[in-house]
């Protein structure tokens, strides 16, 4: 899940900023350093001097129309509606696209694993002891409305999401102590001392809002008034719930950056929403919208055989996935008590039979998910290494002694639909635990019995979720599958009010803070946090300080690896699976670089409308 923020200022006059205005520029402090981008460990593949990103055309011509579905969601978003045009707070539902609308200080390349450079930022200053940046502004920064975009407004904006904005930003951005204009031009960002590593690079890729915008207005409210932005598009048509149009600025003021040469080619974005997966396939066939991402291996096995792709109008195909893994599971929640013992959480997923369901419901579309770091070499495997075992050592006796033995994997059903070994090893467990047989159910110790609900929003899920369900009764534990609308399943979510949900989360080269907020101890009781197991264990949260604060790639490594082999043998979660390719569909009107970036697809950003195959299709 990605992350977008904004922020609250100190609101000066303008008496005070004309003064601060005239003041002499401070001397660099001595040891401080200046630089045209950011990255974790200081790497910049581009110079100062660079022209465009190499993964783009520069030459890409503008216009059409891109209309899709989304497919990642962020902040209050949900997938199939949609209530509010601010998807940065914690009330709505927030509507697609309205991230295009925003820019921020530096953005991300998307050929490195997470260096940044500069857009509404030309350049940074960073002190001796990294707990002081000073942001040089670009002077022709604009909102839409033709108003400047100065350096009071980032102030704003960082203030306003620290202190109102979704607990996801919020709660990352917590060690931020001081955002404070210096004129128009120069933004001084201040940072508690043991801030993490990586937190000078989040607060540089959130949103900037209009200071001015916001007076008299509450930041928190849900609003079908569009925000002030200065991005490359600007909200156009919407129909709640339905869909909304995003129009391209013709005057955007960085269109002739470096970081922006080659992109945001279209004229109008359109996010069309659908209620049922089935119903928006419909809707895509018959060319209601343009561009498809397929997640349905059911729908790209069978159904990709209608007229306009048998006539070359529509074509599909896969494309290698480079990025890491997205961490997709069914989550405990272990603030139930059922849930409270590790024991009964790994009974219950021995129920699940990976093999049997990828052949007979997924089309063998998909690989087993065994790390929480999963594509990437910060997974575990293996023994420790000694420089693994030098960071879990002094939690001996405070973690499980198999977190020092092989790194924990599901064990491999036979593939029959029901392992027989599996479930009397899943028998043994419940009573491992405590847990007694009542006739057909088991109880826990206290005599309640054990009965949870999956909670989802869709029927999809049913050809997987029901063979487990009827597992789980054969060794006397009652579930049942629930689908809810989304406002209700977003609510519960947010409550933490349910049994077990699905969760996917995007994966990063560089993990950093963001995993305080999915796994830390402090964001388990917060609202809406993404910390839906309730993972509470202050050996993790040491972990994941040390991956905060690594120094280098390397102790990076080494740290997640720790940490992802105490996850695992904690059994938070019953992994599922993952593709290691791009499932794409789409009319074929569109262009695309030659060569597509590592660390994602660039949809829709790079890609741009050709008019004469639009032609060819009779859809120019």
């Amino acid at each position: 899940m990605s992350v977008g923020a904004t922020r609250r200022d100190l609101v000066l006059g303008s008496g005070a900023l004309a003064f601060a205005a005239a003041l002499p520029r401070p001397a660099r402090a001595e040891g401080a350093r200046s630089a045209h981008g950011l990255s974790s460990f200081g790497e910049l593949k581009y110079g100062p001097d660079f022209h465009n990103f190499d993964y783009v055309n520069p030459m890409a011509p503008k216009g059409g129309r891109f209309s899709t579905q989304l497919v990642q969601t962020f902040g209050n978003q949900a997938l199939d509606t949609f209530d509010t045009l601010n998807p940065y707070v914690f009330r709505g539902n927030g509507a697609a696209g309205i991230n295009f609308t925003f820019d921020s200080l530096m953005v991300r390349a998307l050929d490195e694993p997470d260096a940044l450079y500069g857009l509404v930022a030309r350049a940074v200053e960073i002190s001796a002891d990294g707990l002081t940046y000073r942001f040089t502004l670009r002077p022709q920064a604009r909102f839409h409305d033709g108003s400047r975009l100065t350096a009071r407004d980032v102030a704003f904006s960082l203030n306003i999401l620290k202190e109102k904005g979704h607990p996801t930003i919020a709660q990352v951005i917590r060690d931020l102590a001081e955002a404070t204009p210096e004129g128009d031009e120069t933004l001084v960002l201040r940072f508690a001392a043991g801030r993490s590593r990586d937190l000078p690079l989040i607060v540089a890729q959130l949103p900037i809002f209009s200071a001015q915008f916001f007076e008299g207005r509450d930041f928190e409210a849900q609003t079908l008034k569009p925000l002030l932005g200065s991005g490359p598009y600007q909200v156009g048509r919407i129909d709640i719930g339905r869909f909304i149009e995003l129009e391209r600025v013709p005057d955007y003021w960085a269109a002739d950056l470096p970081v922006m040469v080659g992109q945001n080619n279209f004229d109008q974005l359109r996010y069309e929403y659908f209620r049922d997966r089935q119903v928006a396939f419909e809707a895509f066939k018959g060319g209601a919208y343009s561009y498809r991402q397929e997640f349905t291996s059911r729908i790209w096995a069978t159904g990709y055989d209608f007229p306009a792709l048998r006539e070359g109008r529509v074509k599909r195909e896969t494309l290698p996935d480079a990025s890491p893994s997205a961490i997709q599971g069914w989550f405990f929640n272990t603030r139930r008590e059922m849930f409270k013992d590790a024991r009964i959480r790994e009974a219950i997923g021995l129920c699940f039979d990976f093999p049997w369901t990828n052949r007979t419901a997924m089309f063998g579309a998909y690989s087993r998910t065994v790390s929480f770091f999963q594509k990437t070499d910060l997974m575990a495997t293996g023994k420790p290494s000694a420089e693994e075992l030098a960071l879990l050592e002094p939690f001996s006796g405070k973690v499980p002694a198999e977190v020092f033995g092989e790194a924990w994997t599901p064990p491999v059903p036979d593939g029959s639909g029901q392992d027989r070994a599996l479930l009397a090893r899943a028998v043994a467990l419940l009573k491992e635990a405590g847990c007694m047989r009542d006739g057909g159910v088991v109880r826990l110790p206290g005599g309640q019995p054990i009965e949870f609900e999956f909670l989802d929003t869709d029927s999809v899920w049913e050809p997987i979720v029901q063979p487990f369900i009827r597992n789980l009764g054969l060794i006397g534990i009652k579930a049942r599958q629930r689908a809810v609308d989304a406002a209700q399943y977003q609510a519960r979510v947010r409550d933490f009010d349910f049994d077990i949900v699905v969760r996917n989360s995007s994966g990063d080269a560089t993990p950093g803070p963001e995993l305080r907020e999915a796994y830390g101890s402090r964001s388990t009781t917060i609202q809406g946090s993404n910390n839906l197991a309730g993972i509470a264990d202050p050996v993790v949260d040491a972990l994941l300080d040390r991956i905060a604060g690594a120094e280098s790639r390397a102790s990076l490594t080494i740290a997640c690896r720790a940490l992802d082999r105490v996850l695992r043998v904690g059994r938070y979660w019953i992994p599922m699976w993952y593709s290691p390719e791009y499932r794409i569909a789409a009319w074929d009107m569109f262009g695309r670089p030659a060569t597509l970036p590592t660390y994602g697809l660039g949809v829709p950003a790079l890609w741009w409308y050709d008019a004469d195959k639009a032609r060819r299709i009779g859809r120019g």
